[in-house]
């Protein structure tokens, strides 16, 4: 079961985090990455999630790794999918051995 917290999505972990105490522009930060701006902009507003070539990018440039990104982003997808369909995954029965 998920944990009851609400979901955090990845871009506001890489703004809050990382961005504002480093004084550092989504602009600034994905010239150092060599993507386009948006991509960054975009993820920062939490209107994209982070995809594998910008987990790979992060990770080298904050020296973490892609799988902290990406978990992020899975645990966020998972959370959010799981109070969507709450109702649905309520109806299911878990299995019983005979």
């Amino acid at each position: 079961m998920l944990s009851e917290m609400p979901p955090v999505h990845p871009g506001e972990i890489l703004r809050e985090e990382y961005l504002v105490p480093l004084g550092l522009s989504a602009g600034a930060l994905a010239r150092r990455l060599g993507v386009p701006r948006t991509r960054i902009e975009r993820l920062v507003k939490q209107e994209t999630p982070i995809t594998p070539d910008t987990a790979l990018r992060l990770a080298r440039f904050f020296r973490t790794s892609p799988e902290f990104w990406m978990n992020m982003q899975a645990t966020h997808d998972l959370k959010v999918e799981a109070e969507r369909k709450k109702r649905e995954l309520d109806a299911i029965e878990s299995f019983e051995a005979a």
